[in-house]
């Protein structure tokens, strides 16, 4: 597609946090360290502490918006809209705060949206366990996901039909075609799980092209996960059938089976059943809780 002078007004990195204070200051200093300042840097703070007195000042402006949340759902497509909204430039890079921004990943996404009205996916690498470096991640780049594709070379942006791999943890996209063309993130996905998928469909059935870019690594910094994720259980159900309701199909269909198989749920995708059996309960979390870097 055509170039876009808008783009030249700069880019706004857009992150959602909860609790995760350490991970964001983190952030900020990769941020720091960009070849490309941003022009702002959003961030979406969900509930919990309040992470604005340890951020370090930045030569650009930090603006931090609340999100009215629940103490036990994270309103993730609600915050991902708040903070576009909250952006003035057309480019924004939404990062998650897990994610720490290589040098040059402000500036590949900036030259790849002034060219590519889309959406654009940077790679994602994950660092181990323990203390980061923030200044050695060039040195020590972290491990790739098994089942991701393998990024072009830096600054080369490869279109794809891929939209079902897309992420929200990375990527790239301008303020106009995510607000205006697609009205953002379905803030009826409450919590955790299927918003990612869904927003791809949406976009991917209204003619928005996917892309892979090179040159946009982020960092993913290690915490503990779950796999499947039952801390999420009850969101997960509930977004399950908003999602089968519009699409007439189940997503995260190896999260549901795996909670079938625990007794968590009661799924017959034939018949379009799902429900809930019982909470999670501390064997559950135990036997799911995953320690190793880089998610299956």
């Amino acid at each position: 597609m055509t170039a876009d002078a808008t783009i030249d007004e700069g880019v706004t990195v857009c992150t959602l946090t909860r609790d995760r204070t350490s991970h964001l200051v983190n952030q900020v200093h990769g941020l720091r360290a960009s070849h490309r300042a941003p022009a702002a840097h959003v961030v979406a703070v969900m509930g919990g502490e309040d992470p604005r007195p340890h951020v370090p000042a930045t030569p650009w402006e930090t603006r931090f918006v609340r999100v009215p949340t629940s103490r036990h759902e994270l309103p993730l497509a609600r915050a991902r809209n708040v903070a576009a909204r909250a952006a003035d430039t057309e480019a924004l890079v939404m990062l998650d705060v897990d994610c720490i921004p290589s040098p040059g990943l402000v500036g590949a996404y900036a030259r790849a949206l002034g060219r590519f009205d889309g959406i654009v996916m940077g790679e994602v690498r994950y660092l181990p366990p323990g203390d980061v470096d923030v200044a050695g991640l060039r040195d020590d780049p972290g491990r790739a996901h098994p089942s991701r594709p393998r990024p072009p070379a830096a600054d080369v942006l490869r279109t794809t039909d891929d939209w079902h791999l897309f992420w929200s943890l990375s990527f790239g996209v301008r303020r106009s075609t995510l607000l205006d063309h697609l009205d953002g993130f379905d803030v009826g996905y409450v919590g955790y799980g299927a918003e990612d998928t869904d927003f791809a469909l949406r976009a991917h059935r209204a003619g928005v092209p996917f892309a892979w870019l090179g040159g946009a690594r982020a960092h993913h910094q290690y915490h503990p996960t779950f796999d499947p994720p039952v801390q999420h259980l009850a969101s997960i159900v509930v977004n399950a059938h908003r999602f089968h309701d519009r699409w007439g199909r189940w997503p995260m269909e190896g999260w549901l089976r795996a909670f079938a198989a625990r007794g968590l749920v009661d799924w017959d995708p034939q018949r379009g059943r799902l429900q809930v059996v019982r909470a999670p309960d501390e064997g559950d979390l135990a036997s799911a809780r995953q320690d190793t870097a880089v998610p299956r």
